[in-house]
């Protein structure tokens, strides 16, 4: 099952105004692995996963999950479907406590009104018990029972990181896109969550992609590595292949790489 495919980019291209911000990209995602898409600032990884979960829409080309075309389909439906991501800049609601901003991303499985919820009463007491309980599983997943209570806007950066993580996965994804989850992490926060990745990646199997700068992570956790500049994929392959990729040395891990 692992080389099943989960999710196909075919061909997709995306221009604003004159600049191609990609141009034919094509690559795949395997069921359960980790890929990892590197390159130089500007190269078009934030791009590519604004296209996969329905920011952006290709000018041409188109993405499939499961073999079903989600090319035209907006965020929301893409979510539902089973594509989480966390965001490069934190995304939460800093006023809400850590536990709530998790649980705010359950909201896809709640099957009553907010009228039936205002009487907490019978099935919704019930369905409420179940998300609770979903959500804390991950909050002693993530070792944040001590914060579980705080509010957001307390917390520090390292840990709003976490939190972050935590509200994707309360999404149950199929897909977790991973937009710089260790940017302005200090080496001890990036190596929890290289940690937390890894145990996610094997104790739930999530397909995970993951845009990163930090080259010791991704060729330490990342099964397949793929590689962009200027909007173009440069190459693709095992980290011991990219490694060694003479494309990818001048591009970005030689001179005028990071």
């Amino acid at each position: 099952m692992e080389d099943k495919i989960l999710l196909e980019v075919e061909n997709v291209c995306l221009n604003f105004g004159g600049v191609k911000a990609l141009n034919d990209i094509t690559f795949n995602v395997k069921n359960r692995e980790i890929l990892g898409i590197i390159g130089p600032n500007g190269a078009g990884k934030t791009c590519i996963l604004n296209c996969i979960n329905g920011f952006y829409h290709p000018d041409s080309g188109h993405i499939q999950l499961e073999g079903k075309k989600i090319t035209e389909k907006p965020p929301n439906k893409i979510a539902e479907l089973g594509i989480a991501r966390v965001f490069q800049g934190i995304q939460l609601y800093p006023g809400m406590s850590v536990l709530d901003n998790i649980m705010a991303a359950r909201h896809m499985y709640i099957s009553y009104s907010i009228l039936a919820a205002a009487f907490y009463f019978g099935k919704e007491r019930s369905q409420e018990i179940i998300h609770r309980r979903e959500v804390e599983k991950i909050i002693d997943f993530l070792e944040i029972e001590s914060i579980r209570k705080k509010r957001v806007s307390e917390l520090p950066y390292g840990m709003r990181k976490r939190v972050d993580l935590g509200r994707a996965l309360a999404m149950k994804p199929k897909l977790l896109l991973l937009d710089e989850p260790m940017a302005g992490m200090n080496l001890e926060e990036k190596e929890d969550m290289t940690r937390f990745i890894l145990d996610i990646s094997q104790e739930t199997e999530t397909t995970m992609v993951l845009v990163e700068h930090d080259m010791g992570v991704v060729m330490d956790i990342c099964s397949r590595l793929v590689v962009f500049e200027f909007g173009r994929k440069i190459a693709e392959g095992s980290p011991e292949e990219i490694g060694k990729n003479a494309k990818v040395i001048a591009a970005y891990l030689g001179e005028g790489g990071e």
